[in-house]
């Protein structure tokens, strides 16, 4: 202050005092003036202090702070949105604006204002409601406090408002307390909407009119341009309207509309999720077609899927002409209004499928021949159909009632009857029971009675519904049919039988008609090798003669080479032809075809050129070997009859893995296959005709030509040996018939190499019996037996060789033929020799098939079967181990 000569201040300044020597020391606060004082000429000489003492003053500001610092706390921390407020009037004294002086921070999050303190709202919020002005503008004159709930739509929300003046009243200042009740709001605007709606459908039956109901109250609640349901169609990428609510001026869209043509938002919609665009020519998905959808008054809309077990069948929607936010409550009265229009859809269709159910029982029972009838859930029986009075010729209502029925009842029956009923209604059980009611004309019949109880949604029973059966006349039936099934075991054994012995028909019939078809070629063959035979017999008697005995060997050779190929033809052609049922045994495919390879050359003819293609490693088979044979061969005749002029018949043989996708379209069980195909180059089948080549009796062959068995009794077979058959076929192409045999996993047994082995001697006095109509054969077979040192007796016919049979003869073996003359042939004198040779041992020597002599499937002990030719030394051997067994 020397200095500058200049006063200086000190507000508020602390200082520790002592009033008096020795007093307590106080802290004061004093505000100081510090004034210069100066000569004449300007020069500081001295300081003049003056002091105020202000601690009163300052301990009240201090308090005054620390009141203002907690007001400030509780205003910021406030739930409830606070604001002041100073109006705005103009010249007429009405109020247009007003200024936003202060507010905490629930006053901005519940407006939505960003530091709006200090600025006029016509600048801030623009376009807000002249009623909010009204209502503060008369706070503001009159001093009067208001509460009210008013929506502000620029802020699309609603408050429940309370506000009081403050301050000096020129000062038109007004404190606000306000919260948002939006949702309380928006749940009160649905709550009424779903009560409007239940009001508007709940007599509705038509699906159509609910839905158009529901779609005025939404678009009304929600203040939208339209609201409708549509069917989706998310493959085609649709939706069909057939009903829309339309504001007046707003145009319906009824009609089917492609969801692309509108954006590209139906991948939303595929995946079930909810389509909200506030406004179209912002969001991506509608930007691009924003007029077209703004041409049908869809500026903003909502799509809400319905779902049907995981898929979207249906639409809600909402659109309106302009921009708009759409939010969660929206949504929510959506999913209500849907809900409750599933519901009462529902509830009409389950309501129109009742009236039909009960306009289709009332037809039902008017129809029926039964009685019907039905009751209360306490027992009294009130509706009777037109059966029951014309049984019982008493009018309507006669019967009604608790025991109205009861009258009609057989005396020694409506007691237990009555009660019967009783304990089914008291229980609902199902009521079930005979008794016998007396017709108009005084007869009784027996009725067979139910009833069952017909609950509703809850589970109470509300009525029964029953019926009444005459049975008299099935009970004098019961009688005869219990005489009819103390036979019928016995009629069923003689109807399988004759059935058995039909398809046992069948099946041989199919097979002689593959050997009717053999014999022209078998034919042939013979007498090629009965020339062979003759000729070399003849050479051979000539040379003989001349005494040239060296080429006799070659000739003798050449025979016997042209008897044992005839031979083995005969044996193939009786194993084909010959009677039996199913033998499965493991079986080589390959060797099974090579051994029938000449028989098929034969067979075909030199017009056809036969090719066989053996799969490599081929897996055994579990199968009849002979029905295997009798099935290729038919397939290898159909080839042959395909193709006649001639072609390629090729059989392939090869192993087959079928996998699980094959075997279903092969109806087979997966696994490992052999397949055997025959296949022609004729002019195939058409697919009408390889659709039906498998049926019983279908041919296209000429009436005569064929029994139509073939394939199906091939199909037969095979199915049951656990297989499969199929037709591959295309016209002029040719066709191919395959057959899948399950693989077998055992191992199949070498054929036996015949080795012919020096025959053995016989014992002392053995003596064999031989019996055939053949002198050749007698002949040769009693030379073999001499020169192994045996006794002979031979006899020409059965009658002879039985006498010699029942006399005292030594007869250690009784060789026989099986077909003699003379009315008795081998098996039935080797059977009538047993009566007094019981343990004679009988070996037949036959050229027919084995079954021949079996006949019934057995053979009796010590009976044995040798066919016809054989080796002499093989007779020899087995004649040895038949007298020595």
């Amino acid at each position: 202050m020397y200095r500058t000569g200049e006063a200086h201040h000190a507000e508020s300044a602390l200082y520790a005092m002592q009033a008096v020597p020795d007093g307590p020391i106080e802290e004061r606060y004093v505000d100081f003036v510090f004034q210069p004082m100066k000569t004449e000429d300007g020069q500081v000489w001295g300081i003049s202090i003056q002091g105020v003492d202000v601690t009163e003053r300052m301990r009240a500001d201090q308090a005054l702070a620390l009141s203002e610092a907690r007001y400030a706390a509780l205003f910021s921390a406030m739930a409830t949105g606070f604001c002041v407020i100073e109006m705005k009037f103009d010249a007429e004294d009405r109020p247009v604006d007003y200024k936003i002086v202060e507010g905490n921070q629930a006053f901005e999050e519940m407006t939505g204002l960003v530091d709006p303190y200090g600025k006029w709202v016509s600048e801030i919020a623009p376009g807000l409601e002249q009623h909010w002005f009204d209502l503060y503008g008369g706070v503001a004159r009159t001093g009067e406090p208001v509460r009210f709930e008013n929506p502000a739509d620029i802020f699309g929300r609603w408050y429940d408002v309370q506000a009081l003046r403050i301050g000096r009243p020129g000062a038109y200042q007004v404190a606000i307390l306000f919260n948002n009740i939006t949702e309380r709001k928006q749940s009160e605007a649905r709550q009424a909407a779903l009560l409007e709606l239940n009001d508007a459908i709940r007599d509705l039956t038509d699906a159509g009119e609910i839905a158009q109901a529901s779609a005025r109250v939404l678009a009304q609640a929600m203040g939208v341009s339209r609201a409708g349901y549509g069917t989706v169609d998310t493959v085609a990428e649709t939706i069909t309207i057939e009903r829309d609510f339309n504001q007046p001026g707003v145009t319906s869209i009824v009609g089917t509309l492609s969801f692309r043509e509108h954006g590209s938002y139906i991948e939303d919609i595929k995946r079930g999720e909810t389509v909200a665009i506030a406004d179209v020519t912002l969001d991506p998905r509608t930007a691009a077609t924003a007029d077209v959808l703004k041409r049908i008054s869809a500026g903003s809309f909502v799509n809400m899927p319905l779902m049907e077990q995981g898929r979207v069948v249906a639409m809600v929607f909402v659109n309106n002409a302009t921009a708009r936010q759409y939010n969660e409550g929206d949504f929510q009265l959506m999913r209500d209004v849907a809900e409750r229009v599933r519901m009462a859809t529902q509830r009409a269709r389950s309501e129109a499928a009742l009236r039909e159910s009960e306009a289709q029982f009332r037809v039902f029972a008017q129809a029926t021949p039964i009685q019907i009838w039905a009751s209360w859930a306490d027992g009294a029986l009130y509706w009777f159909n037109p059966q029951v009075y014309a049984y019982t010729g008493q009018r309507q209502g006669e019967l009604d009632g608790s025991d109205g029925w009861l009258a009609n009842l057989h005396p020694e029956d409506a007691d237990r009857a009555a009660e019967t009923w009783a304990r089914a209604v008291a229980s609902g059980q199902v009521y079930e029971t005979e008794f016998r009611v007396r017709r108009h004309d005084g007869v009784y019949r027996t009725f067979m009675v139910r009833a069952e109880p017909v609950h509703d949604e809850e589970g109470r029973i509300v009525r029964w519904v029953g019926s009444n059966t005459d049975i008299e006349d099935l009970r004098s039936q019961s009688a005869e049919l219990a005489r009819f099934n103390e036979t019928l075991e016995e009629q069923v054994a003689e109807r399988t039988s004759a059935l058995m012995q039909a398809e046992e028909a069948l099946r041989q019939s199919q097979k002689m008609e593959a050997v009717g078809q053999l014999t022209g070629g078998i034919a042939h063959d013979f007498n090629n090798l009965l020339a062979g035979i003759t000729g070399s017999l003849e050479i051979i008697g000539s040379r003989i003669a001349q005494g040239r005995f060296g080429d006799v060997e070659r000739f003798s050779a050449a025979a016997q080479g042209a008897a044992k190929r005839a031979a083995a033809l005969t044996h193939r052609l009786l194993a084909f032809s010959r009677r039996q049922t199913l033998d499965p045994k493991p079986t080589d495919p390959n060797r099974l075809i090579r051994g029938m390879e000449d028989l098929i050359r034969r067979t075909t003819g030199p017009g056809i050129q036969l090719e066989v293609v053996a799969g490599t490693g081929l897996w055994p088979v579990l199968i009849d070997a002979n029905q295997l044979e009798n099935a290729v061969l038919n397939l290898c005749i159909n080839a042959r009859d395909a193709m006649p002029d001639g072609g390629r018949l090729t059989i392939e043989t090869g192993n087959r893995w079928i996998d699980p996708r094959v075997a279903r379209t092969q109806d087979l069980e997966p696994g490992q296959y052999v397949s055997i195909c025959v296949s022609d180059t004729g002019g195939g089948m058409s697919p009408d005709v390889a659709a039906r080549a498998f049926e019983p009796f279908f041919t296209t062959k000429p009436m005569g030509e064929g029994t139509g068995l073939g394939l199906s009794m091939i199909y037969g077979f095979v199915r049951q040996s656990g297989g499969q058959v199929r037709i591959y076929s295309e016209r002029d192409e040719g066709t191919m018939v395959c057959l899948y045999l399950p693989r077998h996993l055992g191992a199949v047994e070498d054929e036996p190499t015949p080795e012919i082995a020096h025959a053995p001697r016989a014992q002392a006095g053995e003596t064999v019996m031989v019996v055939d109509d053949e002198p050749t054969v007698r002949m040769l077979v009693a030379e073999i037996l001499h020169e192994l040192g045996y006794q002979c007796i031979e006899a020409a016919d059965g009658a002879s060789g039985l006498k010699l049979l029942q006399s005292d003869a030594r007869i250690d073996l009784l060789v026989s033929d099986v077909g003699l003359p003379g009315g008795m042939n081998g098996r039935q004198m080797a059977d009538a020799a047993r009566i007094d040779r019981p343990d004679l041992k009988v070996l037949f020597i036959t050229g027919y098939a084995e079954n021949a002599v079996v006949g019934n499937g057995q053979l009796d002990p010590g009976m044995h079967v040798m066919t016809k030719p054989f080796a002499m030394e093989a007779l020899g051997t087995r004649i040895r181990e038949l007298i020595e067994s």
